[in-house]
């Protein structure tokens, strides 16, 4: 092999051995349908060990680069084209969908109680005034923090807003792209979600999921200003767009001048070893906006979501939805800015995931 694993303080071995190996698969090194060196191979040219080796290919193949064939070895997946998914898939894949968001997956009350008499007792008589139009500035700093550590997602906090709910998030950002404008969502996908932009007077456009995403067929023939896509676990196919697919839609991007609505509802519960690869990470967040809420990972009575915008639309949407209240109470937001600051959030977050890769391990 070419490569050389260098001891990086910031990053584990398998990660970089992954990283290495989905650069070359993006690239071509590797080509659609070839065989990937054996681990033992890589775990002796490398010097490494074979749980690192392991680490990595399950990885690429969690995220749709590879797949494994019993007795055969690794195999590259990475292609633009994809295959519809049949309804017994279908079934299954909603069957494995059955408990997302259960409440036993709820946060913990007396955590979430403490939390809120800590931000009573700190922030007393200010929780009588007002937050900015766009968002406390605790919240959208603590959210920076948490979006680079858990999503490598970089971000100022002038770029995030917070909205009641990831529903006024889309109606917001469809007054940003404009009365007549064109959207296109996942066929099947959330039924309001069609519903939000009708109701604001956008175009819709529904292009058929095929068992990574978007057809190709259907996404190269669209067009669109905005292409809103679920990428993990869509719902309520349970469909995950797979690493090649989300580098798609990127491309469909830049090439129409158009922008992607990536909604990563639920992503966090995901039972990978590594958090998903999102597609605003992947991009830069040039075209993407990024919307996110806790309505499952705290619970559905916490209206809270936010947007995560391109710095090109940053003004644009100021423009269109700017003069709005930020409808979400100063209270809810300073208690989740202490969820997330105490690290009481992310804990939550990977116990719900141990849980559910546990789980996934008897089945």
């Amino acid at each position: 092999m070419r490569y050389s694993i260098q001891k990086d303080h910031h990053k584990p071995i398998y990660i970089r051995l992954y990283e290495l190996l989905r650069e070359d698969i993006i690239a071509g090194v590797y080509p659609y349908g070839s065989k990937l060196p054996s681990k033992r191979t890589v775990k002796e040219e490398l010097g490494i060990s074979l749980i690192s080796v392991e680490h990595a290919l399950e990885l690429l193949t969690d995220e749709g680069y590879i797949e494994s064939r019993e007795r055969s070895g690794y195999f590259v997946r990475y292609r633009k084209s994809d295959v519809p998914f049949s309804p017994s898939q279908s079934a299954h894949l909603v069957k494995k969908m059955e408990g997302a968001g259960a409440s036993d997956d709820y946060f913990p009350f007396s955590v979430l109680a403490k939390a809120m008499r800590r931000v009573l007792s700190v922030y007393g008589e200010d929780l009588y005034v007002r937050c900015p139009n766009k968002g406390s500035a605790e919240l959208r700093e603590a959210l920076a923090r948490f979006l680079l550590r858990s999503k490598n997602i970089s971000v100022t906090p002038d770029r995030i807003f917070i909205g009641a709910g990831a529903e006024w998030l889309y109606m917001t950002i469809a007054m940003t792209f404009g009365k007549g404008s064109v959207i296109a969502v996942e066929d099947p996908s959330y039924e309001k979600i069609g519903q939000i932009y009708a109701s604001n007077d956008s175009k819709t456009l529904k292009l058929p999921l095929g068992r990574d995403g978007v057809l190709s067929e259907a996404l190269w023939a669209c067009k669109a200003d905005l292409l809103h896509v679920t990428p993990y676990r869509s719902f309520p196919t349970g469909v995950t767009t797979s690493g090649a697919k989300r580098r798609a839609y990127i491309e469909w991007a830049q090439k129409n001048g158009a922008y992607i609505l990536e909604d990563d509802y639920l992503s966090e519960f995901s039972v990978s070893k590594k958090p998903e690869e999102t597609i605003f990470s992947i991009d830069g967040g040039v075209r993407v906006i990024y919307v996110n809420s806790f309505a499952q990972t705290i619970c559905p009575t916490i209206r809270v979501g936010y947007a995560v915008l391109p710095q090109s639309l940053v003004d644009r949407y100021e423009a269109a939805a700017g003069f709005y209240t930020c409808p979400v109470p100063a209270f809810e937001q300073y208690v989740l800015a202490e969820l997330i600051e105490s690290g009481d959030f992310e804990r939550h977050l990977n116990r719900v995931r141990r849980k559910r890769r546990k789980e996934e391990g008897k089945t």
